[in-house]
């Protein structure tokens, strides 16, 4: 876990083996009962046999210095075509890696930046152990450039950031926010452009950095597509119904942006749809048969056709990040256990199925957009989850994460894209 568009192999070595041949030495043991006297050096057999050792040797060590060098130095990254990005051969794979102790981490405190909800502000919701926030994600071919807020903030100037989706994507644009407000000078100068307080269910918010021109918003749209009142003279059951084939009415509010981040498929499950009498519709006729992937990849394609007309992709990168997965368990998957730290396997609901639509989807389009495939990442940070640390303390969370924590990996791999040409330069 191909992405915008604005950046987990084995060796065999091989140990050199001496030359020592007891039947040689018999062998010259054997001659000396048919020589008199000490072989002549000049001799062509003797000087035969003696440039044939020195190259047998000379092979042999150079063999055994090849190997070894060959087992230490790190390969050339194999990775090719990491997004769908048209025109890249060779980029590093950022998202094939681990997680690794940082003790420079986090990158930022909740409590000082305002545009953290409290509800993923962990620590001051009474969680005490903080080993969860040193963790750094590191590609394993490559080395992401360490995240720098005034450089980044430079890169951004005069640009607008979109992020269309579900809280997962409201998270991703307040740690995109509390990141950058790190290189501000004065806080007072970033603010919400029509003074909203963040709010789970409200449509629009958007955060004005002044000094730089920047604006940085977020667009609650969790299906992507329309979602209206069920046709007419349909079953009882149908209260509601996503249209397939219409992108979301505030689809020309995304279109003129620089960086546009999208994210979907949280919301598409049966408890968010069917037990709510929510079905799909395509083209004016309800489609009561259909399944929840097959659903999510047209409302995919109604994505991408629109992205393809809309979108001038000549000035804007355009990104879809996968499923984050949960790690609710027990046997209703209804416990929370967050852990203090990674696990060492991967583990959660991946919903690998929804990362294959969008790769598949993406991967036949006709104009460059980056997958940000950031569901394996997610798989091992049990650790980081809400968990019992939310507000109000009675909601218990095992999907959201903490900030500062994983969204905030997310967002140092754009910024590494944004800065390194698209992947095309990271330090192999």
């Amino acid at each position: 876990m191909s992405t915008i568009n604005f950046n987990r192999s084995t060796s065999a070595r091989l140990t050199p083996r001496g030359v020592n041949s007891p039947r040689a030495i018999s062998g010259a043991h054997h001659r000396k009962w048919w020589v008199s006297g000490p072989p002549p050096f000049d001799s062509p057999v003797i000087a035969y046999f003696i440039v044939s050792i020195l190259v047998i040797t000379a092979c042999v060590v150079y063999l055994s210095v090849f190997r070894y060098w060959v087992w230490w130095v790190p390969a050339p990254v194999p990775i090719a075509h990491v997004g769908s990005t048209k025109g890249t051969n060779k980029v590093c794979n950022v998202f094939d890696g681990m997680w690794v102790p940082d003790d420079s981490y986090p990158l930022y405190n909740s409590s000082n930046c305002p545009f953290a909800e409290r509800g993923f502000n962990c620590l001051a919701n009474g969680r005490q152990d903080t080993n969860y926030l040193k963790w750094r994600w590191k590609p394993k071919d490559c080395e992401l450039p360490r995240f720098n807020a005034l450089r980044a903030l430079e890169k951004l100037r005069n640009k607008r950031v979109v992020f269309v989706g579900d809280s997962m994507s409201r998270t991703q644009w307040e740690s995109f926010i509390c990141m950058l407000m790190t290189g501000v000078r004065d806080p007072k100068s970033v603010y919400e452009v029509n003074g909203n307080q963040i709010s789970k269910t409200i449509r629009f918010l958007g955060v004005q950095f002044e000094e730089y021109n920047l604006s940085v918003e977020f667009f609650r749209s969790v299906f992507l597509v329309q979602q209206g009142l069920a046709p007419r003279h349909g079953p009882k059951r149908v209260r509601a119904a996503l249209k397939l084939d219409r992108l979301d009415e505030f689809s020309s509010k995304w279109v003129d942006s620089d960086l546009l981040v999208f994210n979907s498929g949280h919301w598409w499950t049966p408890s968010k749809l069917f037990d709510l009498g929510c079905y799909f519709q395509a083209g004016g006729s309800l489609r009561l048969g259909m399944s929840i992937i097959s659903a999510f990849e047209m409302a995919l394609q109604t994505w991408a056709s629109w992205v393809e007309r809309s979108v001038n992709t000549n000035r804007t990168h355009v990104f879809f990040r996968t499923f984050e997965p949960s790690h609710w368990s027990g046997a209703n998957q209804k416990e929370c256990k967050v852990t203090t730290e990674p696990s060492l396997e991967a583990k959660g609901t991946d919903k690998s199925e929804f990362g294959d639509v969008i790769a598949g989807v993406v991967s036949s389009m006709r104009v460059p957009v980056t997958v940000l495939n950031v569901t394996s990442m997610g798989a091992f940070r049990s650790d980081a989850h809400i968990g019992t640390y939310s507000h109000p303390l009675t909601i218990l969370d095992c999907s959201h994460w903490c900030l500062p924590g994983v969204p905030d990996a997310w967002n140092e791999i754009v910024f590494s894209y944004l800065l390194t040409d698209g992947w095309k330069n990271l330090q192999n």
